[in-house]
């Protein structure tokens, strides 16, 4: 009797299996590992650069809180907000919001109605917060694009171009806006390509009545900025500006072995430590990805 050929043999003499249509079929069996680039050699820190990182890390933390005093910056402001528009430019830390919270405190309680408005409704939805937790829920609102709440507080916090558009609808029906005081937070974003228009019409639409108080860390032309809000509102605005940052600003570089090194040395110039992780991603010191 002839021995039958097993059927994987008759298969293996065939040649590729055929699909339907007479193409051949895809080959299904597991390929071996693909090549990967190789990883960055594992670097260790010196004792000196390990020291140069606590340097950087240190003091930081929740400060010991001290008795509050304010600064002549802060004082100067309360004082001219009772008379004058106010334009504050001030590093962010330095306290900028303490001014409008001391004279948002003496409005309240003299039955007055304020405006605090912002550019963003993250901040808006936090300084609300902040606000109710101060003032009371009762006495604080707030106006965005998609939330409305107790509409009519003494104080409202919204974005600006709420408080704009609050404007035009005064001006059409013929009425007033019911504030006495309008705080502008992030008032640089009058300069804005796309919004700094809101900023404007703001301003402009503000009648004299109504006291202004413009905050910002990064204004430019401060004094500039202030004679043409003096020209359209027809008011005196006093430019008050803080001093020297209150905040230490500290820069590192987090390499890819999770390694802090400040970015730059004990003279203040540029860390030359870094150096290293340039030849790394320029591929000179080994660390360039494989071509297949």
């Amino acid at each position: 009797m002839r021995r039958r050929r097993s059927h994987d043999s008759s298969r293996a003499r065939s040649g590729p299996r055929k699909d339907s249509r007479g193409g051949r079929a895809s080959d299904k069996r597991p390929r071996g590992p693909q090549s990967s680039p190789s990883p960055p050699p594992a670097l260790t820190q010196t004792p000196r650069q390990l020291k140069a990182v606590e340097r950087l890390l240190s003091g930081i933390g929740v400060p010991d809180a001290p008795p509050f005093t304010p600064d002549p910056f802060q004082l100067e402001a309360l004082a001219a907000i009772e008379k004058e528009d106010v334009l504050v430019t001030a590093p962010t830390g330095s306290g900028k919001t303490w001014i409008a919270r001391e004279e948002i405190r003496r409005l309240l309680a003299a039955g007055m109605k304020a405006w605090y408005t912002t550019p963003l409704k993250a901040l808006t939805n936090s300084k609300y917060t902040e606000f109710s937790l101060e003032f009371g829920p009762e006495n604080v609102g707030i106006l965005t694009g998609d939330r409305k709440e107790n509409a009519n507080a003494p104080l409202i916090v919204g974005t600006t171009e709420i408080y704009r558009n609050q404007l035009f609808d005064a001006l059409r029906g013929g009425e007033q806006v019911r504030t006495d005081f309008v705080i502008l937070d992030e008032a640089h974003y009058l300069a804005d390509e796309e919004r700094g228009h809101v900023w404007e019409e703001a301003i402009i639409l503000s009648p004299p009545r109504i006291r202004l108080l413009l905050l910002s860390a990064t204004v430019g032309k401060a004094d500039e900025f202030a004679r043409w809000i003096e020209e359209v509102r027809g008011t005196t605005v006093r430019v008050i500006k803080a001093g020297p940052r209150p905040v230490e600003l500290r820069a590192a570089y987090l390499s890819a072995d999770l390694h802090l090194y400040p970015l730059f040395g004990d003279d203040g110039k540029y860390n030359r430590d870094l150096d290293q992780f340039t030849k790394q991603r320029s591929g000179s010191g080994g660390y360039r990805r494989r071509r297949r």
